[in-house]
């Protein structure tokens, strides 16, 4: 057990994947200036050679090195319990390869204040805007209920504050004193649509979820791919397993009622071009094809 913590401080939260050595040691720096954290790692077959180096780095609280990978959803939660019983009051959860820049917590923690001035409901969380390494493109907020300006509507009266229905997980600050009412991350969706779901759900019992563009988060979303419309971030590339995640999970939200029918009406689409972009032009198109029936087919199964 940890020290009791400060709870208006943020502890950050790290999961690891076969992760890429260097840019996670990078990432343990950056955080390690500003914020105690805490790593899971979800059985990476190369732990051995980064462990000691996290263990040993400043306001490192532990590390959880974990015995098999229970999936992105389970190890958050994991890291969420510790954050939580040891009396922070507020998470902020990072990818692997995310960048932290010097003032990251200083300025989600001054969002996250304004945040609670100008809206009139309780605020979950807070995300910064993503922005892709890879083409300096930046994400905008977007809303699922609007047929127009659906993107990046400021909050009235705030600085860089804006109106979201969905926040990507990594940079994402929650507010702990909401997670018993809210609920942890749904462990069974693994790795896939976890963010999406968990803010679903914090919207319906009435809370908001509020994107910053006061900080910014360089995050990459998917693999490397050679197709120009994943260089130009029209898609998101991913391999064929994680397709069967993507697949299985968005199905199953679609059938949960606090899932916005404006979001639904818009992913299908979109499921379907990018299935027909896979089955088309990936070299890989029979084992998408195997993963993409697969998931549809346990999406049912997941709702139980």
């Amino acid at each position: 057990m940890f020290k009791q913590a400060n709870p208006s401080s943020s502890c950050a939260i790290i999961v690891s994947f076969e992760p890429d050595i260097a840019v996670l040691l990078a990432l343990v720096e950056q955080i390690g200036t500003q914020a105690d954290f805490i790593l899971v790692d979800n059985a990476s077959s190369n732990a051995s050679d980064f462990i000691a180096h996290v263990q040993a780095a400043p306001r490192c609280l532990g590390v959880h090195s974990l015995e098999c990978n229970v999936g992105l959803a389970a190890a958050m939660n994991i890291g969420l319990g510790e954050a939580t019983a040891a009396g922070y009051g507020f998470a902020v959860l990072f990818d692997q390869d995310s960048q932290v820049p010097v003032s990251f917590f200083a300025d989600m923690q001054a969002s996250y204040e304004e945040a609670t001035l100008v809206c009139s409901a309780p605020v979950a969380a807070v995300g910064p805007r993503i922005v892709s390494p890879r083409n300096s493109k930046a994400m905008s907020f977007k809303l699922f209920s609007r047929v127009f300006k659906r993107s990046d509507v400021e909050i009235p009266g705030s600085s860089q504050l804006f109106y979201a229905e969905f926040l990507i997980s990594s940079g994402c600050l929650i507010d702990l004193g909401h997670l018993s009412r809210i609920g942890p991350m749904r462990e069974s969706y693994f790795i896939d649509n976890i963010d999406l779901e968990w803010c679903f759900r914090a919207i319906a019992k009435g809370y908001v979820v509020v994107g910053s563009g006061k900080a910014v988060l360089e995050h990459s979303i998917g693999v490397e791919d050679d197709s120009a419309w994943v260089k130009a971030g029209l898609i998101v590339s991913h391999s064929p397993l994680r397709s069967y995640y993507s697949t299985r999970n968005r199905f199953a939200l679609y059938r949960e009622s606090y899932a916005p029918l404006g979001w639904k009406l818009r992913d299908f689409p979109r499921f379907l071009l990018k299935t027909l972009w896979l089955l088309v032009f990936s070299s890989r198109r029979a084992e998408y094809l195997q993963n993409i029936r697969r998931g549809f087919a346990d999406a049912a199964r997941l709702n139980k």
